[in-house]
C-alpha cells in the first residue's frame, strides 16, 4: 500500500517535473505513492500518461514549415520557422493555424528576440544597470533591489521576447504557453526556432 504521509521536498518535486515535464501536483502524488523513489515516481507518471510532455522534451523537431505575413496595409512582413516531429503533424490544419497566428503576432508586437537566452549579456547588464539606478533614486531598501530588478526583468521580457509575449489575440497565454498547448494536443515536440519581421523603410529586427 502506498504511504502517502511520506514528507516531500519541493526539490524532488522540481527534479521530477524537469525528468517528465508533468505537473506540480502530479508530481507530488507520485512521489508519495512511490514513497518519495524518483525512478518509480516516473514509472507511475508514465503509467498514468502523465509523463509525455517530458518525454518530448529530448526529442528533435526538424520538420514543420516556414509561415509568411504580410500586414493588410504591406508595410510589415513576418518570417517564421516553426518546427514539429513530423512532416504529419506539419501539414495538419492546428500546426498551420498555429504558425500564422505567430506569425501574426510577430508583426503585431514586434518581438527583438525569440527567447531570453537570445538577448545579449551587454543588454541585459545595461537593463540592470538603470533599474537598480532607478529603484536607489526612488529611495527603494537596497535588501529589496534584487526583488525589484527581477520584476523589471519580467516587464522588459515581456515587451521584447517573443516566448514571454502575451498572445495577440489572447493575452491570458504567453507564446510559450501557446506553442506548449498545442504540443500536448499533437504529441509531439513543436518549437518556434527563428523569426524575422521586416518594416517598410527600417532595418530587419
Amino acid at each position: 500500500m502506498a504511504d502517502t504521509t511520506t514528507n516531500i521536498s519541493a526539490e524532488q518535486v522540481k527534479e521530477l517535473r524537469e525528468a517528465t515535464g508533468a505537473g506540480m501536483m502530479d508530481c507530488k502524488r507520485a512521489l508519495q505513492e512511490n514513497s518519495g523513489d524518483l525512478a518509480q515516481a516516473t514509472e507511475w507518471l508514465r503509467q498514468k500518461g502523465l509523463a509525455s510532455v517530458g518525454k518530448r522534451a529530448g526529442r528533435e523537431a526538424n520538420e514543420g514549415r516556414v509561415e509568411s505575413y504580410i500586414h493588410f496595409n504591406a508595410r510589415v512582413g513576418v518570417l517564421v520557422e516553426v518546427n514539429s516531429e513530423t512532416d504529419f503533424v506539419a501539414n495538419t490544419d492546428e500546426f498551420r493555424q498555429l504558425a500564422k497566428d505567430i506569425a501574426l503576432h510577430i508583426a503585431s508586437s514586434n518581438p527583438r528576440w525569440l527567447s531570453r537566452e537570445d538577448v545579449p549579456e551587454d543588454v541585459v547588464e545595461a537593463e540592470r544597470r538603470v533599474y537598480e539606478g532607478k529603484a536607489r533614486e526612488q529611495g527603494r531598501p537596497e535588501d529589496k533591489l534584487a526583488m525589484i530588478v527581477e520584476g523589471q526583468f519580467k516587464a522588459f521580457y515581456r515587451d521584447n521576447v517573443l516566448l514571454d509575449q502575451p498572445f495577440v489575440k489572447d493575452d491570458k497565454v504567453t507564446i510559450s504557453q501557446l506553442v506548449d498547448e498545442a504540443s500536448a494536443k499533437v504529441g509531439e515536440k513543436l518549437q518556434v526556432r527563428r523569426f524575422a519581421r521586416f518594416e517598410l523603410g527600417k532595418e530587419a529586427e
